[in-house]
């Protein structure tokens, strides 16, 4: 996979969560400001599971798009550690690997996408080169 597509799918990832996010948030909020929580009276706290259904809908929808957006991440790190595998130094590579084993994987692919390698060039101009000039 090359860097090129590692990308686009890291930073779609990103996208999907923010959105995700975002639409949750705004869920919550108008499920709060169409009287779904009501506080005080002589319930302390009340929900009213009408005005609550509406936004339900939309809060299962930023939940699959943040479940998306977090297999996307997954399947761009892993497209990251396939590429920097097979580059001759292995020092991108064992980072993203250890970091993204202690879950700060994130910002090993933020510094990935920015200023990684990509072997797949690499291995266009290194075929480029004629077979006498490797020796």
């Amino acid at each position: 996979m090359s860097k090129t597509i590692v990308t686009r799918l890291f930073l779609g990832a990103c996208v999907a969560v923010v959105a995700g996010f975002l639409v949750g948030f705004v869920a919550v909020v108008a499920a709060l400001a169409g009287g779904a929580v009501t506080v005080g009276g002589p319930d302390v706290v009340r929900v009213n599971g009408t005005a609550f259904a509406g936004s339900l809908v939309w809060l299962v929808i930023a939940s699959l798009a943040i479940a998306a957006g977090w297999l996307a991440a997954l399947a761009s790190w892993i497209g990251a550690l396939f590429n920097t595998v097979q580059l001759d130094d292995k020092t991108w590579f064992v980072v993203l690997l250890i970091l993204g084993l202690f879950s700060f994987g994130w910002v090993a692919m933020v510094a990935y996408v920015i200023a990684g390698p990509d072997s797949t060039t690499q291995g266009r101009s290194r075929s480029d080169v004629p077979t006498a000039a490797r020796i």
